[in-house]
Order: structure tokens, then sequence, then C-alpha cells
């Protein structure tokens, strides 16, 4: 019973410093683009408040969308985000730690790039709403044109699925329910437009 207590306790100390070295190196990868995206909003009339940044560097399973506050340089809000199946099968997870990116119009994939979170409008997804996202780099030119927009859907978790990934669309970043509640009222308050940057 001793050694079984002694293993258990091993085990636990083992998954919280694990959890503690993710939390941290998220942290990490987001400071690396943090000045980028500050000198970026500065340059082209951007919210100079907030960000979101997505990593998809990271498992599909595990959070990976983050809004930043770069004032205070704290992640206020952070969760899935679900990328496209490409020429997979709709609502699967084929490439939850592999995605394929395209800008090509019909490649139901995600695009890499910094976008500008525009419009507010209807969406027949989750909440019904979503905010268009206009390309501004070559690697996402083709945004608007292709209807990538940020939206939530019911088959997005609220909560971490992983190893399990996220479901994935025809290339829009679909988030859950609860997190586009979230979202929605954050970004209804900002004046101006806000950075979506996509990244690897």
């Amino acid at each position: 019973m001793k050694k079984i207590l002694i293993l258990f306790a091993i085990v636990t100390l083992g998954l919280i410093q694990l959890s503690v070295q993710d939390r941290s190196s998220k942290q990490n990868r987001i400071s690396l683009k943090l000045g980028e995206a500050k000198d970026f909003c500065i340059r082209n009339n951007l919210n100079t408040e907030i960000c979101v940044l997505v990593d998809m560097s990271i498992h599909s399973g595990k959070n990976r969308l983050f809004v930043y506050d770069l004032k205070n340089k704290t992640i206020i809000l952070e969760g899935l985000c679900s990328h496209g199946c490409c020429e997979n099968a709709w609502g699967t997870t084929s490439t939850k730690s592999n995605p394929i990116f395209s800008n090509v119009e019909n490649s139901h994939c995600s695009s890499l790039g910094k976008y500008k979170i525009g419009q507010r409008g209807y969406s027949n997804w989750g909440i019904n709403v979503n905010y268009k996202l206009h390309g501004l780099e070559e690697s996402n030119s083709n945004a608007y044109e292709r209807f990538i927009v940020l939206h939530s859907w019911n088959m997005v978790p609220s909560q971490e699925p992983y190893p399990e990934g996220t479901p994935e669309g025809w290339g829009c970043p679909a988030v859950s329910n609860l997190l586009m509640k979230k979202l929605d009222e954050l970004l209804k308050r900002c004046k101006e437009p806000v950075l979506f940057w996509v990244y690897q």
C-alpha cells in the first residue's frame, strides 16, 4: 500500500510539473510574438490594447487561441481553436498535430498570417455570431473571398480533449460557444479593429 501511495505521489508531481512547464512554454512562445504584434498594430492602426494569437504548433486538443492584453502583458482569455480539414473528412481530427495550410479557394485549409478582425455578422453555426477576417499577408490574402470567418461551432468543446483533437472544419478558426460569447463581448467593446494572428 505504501509503495502504491509513493508511486501515486510521484506521478501526480510529474503531471503538475508538466502542466507548469506547458504553461511556461505557451507564455514563452507568445512573448516571442508580442513585440512584432504590437508594432504591427501601431503601424496599421489596429487596436493596441488587445490582440488574438493562435499558435498552430500546439496540438488541436489543447488551448491554442490566446487573447492577450498588450498593456498589462497578460493572457485574458484562452481556448481551443479548430483548423481546416483540407482533403480529409470534415469533422474529423486527422491533422490534430500536423495541420496543413493553404490560401487557395475551396482547399478547406486554414491560412497562416495576420488578419484584421472585421464586421460582426450572423453565423449559421454555434451562437449565430461571426466576425469577418481580412487577410493582411500574402499567405492569407484570399481569406475574405473564401468566407473565412471567426465563429463558434457546437462540435468544439469548452475543455481540452487532449490527446484527442478538435474537430476540423473548412478552414475557419472555430471556437467553442462559451469562448465565442466571451470573445464577442470583448470585441464589441473595441473601437479599433483587432489583430488576429495565426502562426506556427
